[in-house]
């Protein structure tokens, strides 16, 4: 079923998904005032920042899930001022898959991807 849901559904899923594993990343990092991780947070969750994700994993994604990242890129959305047009559409692409592997119950799948996202250094 979740794999006809609209792209943009998918994303609103997969955006809820991926907040929330930044923040367990992130707490996990260790405690910090809220207010620095929340800072830290908005560099992964930007639009900026979920495009530099896709990049760094596209390499690592199955043809199945390459087709759910151009689903959710190629949907057509408003873009917010702050953010450019290419990054946020790449960022919804990001959403699109992580909505559809969690509503898939992909899980393992889902650990294993964002087991690459710390691979670049948080300069804080």
């Amino acid at each position: 079923m979740h794999e006809m849901l609209p792209p943009i559904l998918l994303a609103y899923v997969g955006d809820a998904v991926y907040e929330l594993y930044i923040r367990q990343w992130l707490v996990r990092q260790g405690a910090k005032p809220v207010s620095q991780l929340h800072r830290r947070a908005t560099r992964f969750t930007s639009a900026a920042g979920q495009a530099d994700i896709l990049r760094r994993l596209e390499p690592l994604l199955t043809e199945e899930e390459t087709a759910f990242v151009r689903r959710g890129r190629n949907t057509k959305s408003k873009v917010p001022k702050n953010a450019d047009m290419a990054e946020y559409r790449m960022a919804t692409g990001l959403e699109a898959l992580v909505g559809w592997l969690y509503l898939s119950g992909a899980q393992k799948r889902l650990d294993e991807l964002f087991s690459f996202i710390d691979v670049g250094e948080d300069k804080e």
